[in-house]
């Protein structure tokens, strides 16, 4: 994973799939991004597959009013969102929840890597997104 900061769309995979989310007219895309969380049950989450899920969860967000930040790596999310005044079903706000739970949780990869990197603000962006998605 290429990563160059600690939010949602601060790395390759998630604008990998936001470049995906274009061509997407309903939440899909958002979806897929969960089932491939919820697949795995209790097993070890792949790091990608985790990016994916965050990228997914702050789509719900701006969906939602509250995107938290803007800046050049979301602007195709943004005007994918703008197009598509799209009313996330609560039980989509809910995976997302439960999503951000397993990607913080003891058995995810990506929390393995930022925490090894020592980047502890990786933990406060994440809970960020989580109050935007549940507020």
């Amino acid at each position: 994973m290429g990563a160059w900061g600690v939010l949602a769309f601060d790395n390759d995979t998630a604008n990998d799939w936001a470049y995906d989310l274009e061509s997407a007219d309903d939440l899909s895309l958002v979806e897929g991004a969960l089932d491939k969380v919820e697949r795995l049950g209790a097993g070890y989450l792949d790091a990608d597959v985790a990016c994916e899920a965050l990228a997914a969860c702050e789509v719900v967000a701006r969906l939602k009013g509250r995107p938290g930040y803007t800046n050049a790596y979301t602007e195709k999310v943004d005007r994918w969102v703008d197009a598509h005044r799209l009313d996330p079903p609560v039980e989509i706000i809910n995976r997302g929840n439960a999503a951000i739970d397993r990607i913080l949780g003891e058995k995810s990869e990506l929390r393995e890597l930022w925490l090894e990197a020592g980047e502890t603000e990786w933990v406060d962006a994440v809970a960020d997104l989580r109050r935007r998605l549940s507020g």
